[in-house]
């Protein structure tokens, strides 16, 4: 099994960068749903004392990632049905309005990103990198937000994504293939500049990505 790393050698602010390792290690499956988080094996792990491990999980339970139960302790989060409909039930109404905002928007230097984005996640499907291919969902999806140039939408998303990256993760050996096609929709409905087909095929992208992640047997997002 491969070393994890550690950041006790780190000279930005140890609460960050424990925050984001630990929020990364959840995020990729390198501490499981139900797993157990204690201070010490945390501060063992990133080679850092407890304070900086006690700030983390603070963050970290209040977005969701962790709970804290009687007797037990930290735990990482489990993506329950509920959670998953209700985060579904969010996307899909800010992605279509970012698509739809995009496509009045979008300046040609926004469509070049958009489509490298699709070419890196194409090779990364290619080569089987999920981790790499779970980075490039979120870029891209956070990409057709900031070019709605809607601030809000921006505001609102941006916690959100770590979840999203959560749920891709999960099943993105299976999920990977028909999303990426999906998304070729999206984006090629913004470069022609229609808002009504780039929040539709949002939509219909974001219904199926909400399938794939309840139903074990259909592909996720």
């Amino acid at each position: 099994m491969e070393q994890l790393r550690t950041i006790g050698g780190d000279h930005l602010a140890l609460r960050d960068q424990v925050l984001a390792e630990l929020r990364r290690r959840i995020v990729d499956g390198d501490y499981a749903q139900g797993e157990r988080l204690t201070e010490n094996r945390l501060a063992e792990d990133f080679g850092v004392s407890r304070n900086p491990v006690r700030e983390a999980l603070r963050v970290v339970e209040t977005e969701g990632f962790v709970q804290i139960l009687p007797r037990r302790g930290a735990v990482v989060a489990t993506l329950d049905e509920t959670t998953v409909r209700d985060l579904f039930a969010v996307r899909e109404q800010l992605e279509t309005l970012a698509a739809g905002l995009a496509a009045e928007r979008a300046t040609p230097d926004d469509i070049a990103r958009l489509r490298a984005l699709l070419e890196d996640a194409s090779a990364a499907t290619e080569a089987k990198d999920f981790d790499r291919v779970a980075e490039l969902n979120s870029a891209l999806h956070l990409a057709v937000i900031e070019i709605s140039g809607n601030r809000w939408l921006a505001s609102l998303s941006s916690a959100m994504y770590h979840h999203v990256h959560w749920v891709f993760r999960v099943g993105a050996a299976q999920r990977a293939p028909h999303s990426w096609e999906e998304h070729i929709r999206v984006v090629d409905a913004i470069a022609a500049g229609d808002r009504a087909a780039a929040a539709k095929a949002a939509r219909e992208h974001v219904e199926a990505a909400a399938a794939a992640a309840l139903d074990p047997e259909t592909p996720k997002d």
